[in-house]
């Protein structure tokens, strides 16, 4: 089974990414391909699902998204096609706090999750995720605060340099103010 894989991105696709890690490409699953930018190196924390007709990688950025996606997997219903598309439109953050609030509205926005299934997800998970998400990598706060400004227009190379200006231990909202103030001066 493998833990991680360290590559270079050499190409996105839809739903996934192609990792070349020594002169073989694997074809790996992830939330967020999009995030990926071409020709850059990353650690690729990986899940392999065996199955008889299909072997599949999933990827992601950091150990609490990987966390996260097991203990969603394990929820019975719900495989992984169905968590990739969880992790790809809410934060951790987002996703726990809704499982912990017993927010079915919340869960039920996402693709193929019904009102039995949200029920199912909080009745298996509640009180059961201690990912720290005040423990996470600064560099992952920073990579999703990236992605959020991008969203509202602005070019990676001009947010890179405020990035280290900004708290990254405030909630994502507290550092996208505090980006845009930084950003307007």
């Amino acid at each position: 089974m493998y833990s991680y894989m360290i590559g270079k991105v050499t190409d996105v696709e839809g739903n996934a990414i192609l990792l070349e890690v020594s002169g073989i490409g694997y074809l790996i699953n992830t939330p967020n391909p999009y995030s990926f930018d071409l020709n850059k190196e990353y650690k690729v924390y990986v899940y392999q699902q065996i199955r008889e007709d299909e072997h599949s990688l999933y990827g992601f950025k950091t150990k609490e998204e990987k966390e996260l996606f097991l203990r969603l997997i394990a929820v019975k219903g719900l495989g992984p096609k169905m968590a990739l598309p969880i992790l790809a439109t809410g934060s951790i953050s987002g996703i726990m706090d809704a499982i912990e609030r017993e927010n079915v509205l919340y869960l039920k926005k996402f693709p193929k999750i019904g009102e039995k299934l949200a029920k199912q997800i909080i009745l298996d998970l509640k009180g059961k995720l201690s990912i720290d998400v005040n423990t996470m990598d600064h560099s992952n706060s920073y990579e999703e605060l990236l992605e959020v400004l991008q969203g509202l227009g602005y070019k990676e190379k001009e947010v890179r340099t405020i990035l280290p200006k900004v708290d990254a231990n405030l909630s994502i909202e507290d550092q996208v103010k505090e980006a845009l103030k930084l950003l307007l001066k």
